[in-house]
């Protein structure tokens, strides 16, 4: 039995490495290739240069895409990091309008005067 425990530390480690390493690498390889596989004209990009783009055009290995207006460039398929989700609707109800704010800094002004803290507050300075 002394002659297993070896043997079974190096399957352990091997079923590790599996689970933590190649089976995530192998999960995001078949996501990207599906990714790549769906692109189609119109698609709103981002290129793995940080570039986002539309697609204009698309041939088997490369795309044509638009990066400004009239701009167009061919690309490798794999150059498509990820495709643009577009936030705006979420943003619109993150932001805080001018009333609000001084609301806010009302509040921390008389919860700070409450503490007595003396320190000048740099909000009115702006």
């Amino acid at each position: 039995m002394k002659e297993l425990y070896p043997w079974l530390w190096i399957a352990a480690i091997a079923v590790v490495f599996w689970l933590l390493i190649i089976r995530p690498a192998a999960r995001r390889q078949r996501e990207v290739s599906a990714l790549h596989a769906a692109l189609s004209v119109g698609d709103d990009v981002l290129l793995t240069s940080g570039v986002f783009a539309t697609i204009v055009g698309a041939a088997d290995d490369h795309l044509e895409v638009e990066i400004a207006p009239g701009v167009v460039i061919h690309v490798v398929r794999g150059a498509v990091a990820s495709l643009r989700v577009d936030h705006a609707d979420d943003t619109a109800d993150d932001t805080v309008d001018d009333e609000e704010q001084t609301e806010l800094t009302d509040e921390l002004d008389s919860a700070s005067a409450e503490a007595g803290d003396t320190a000048p507050n740099d909000t009115e300075e702006r």
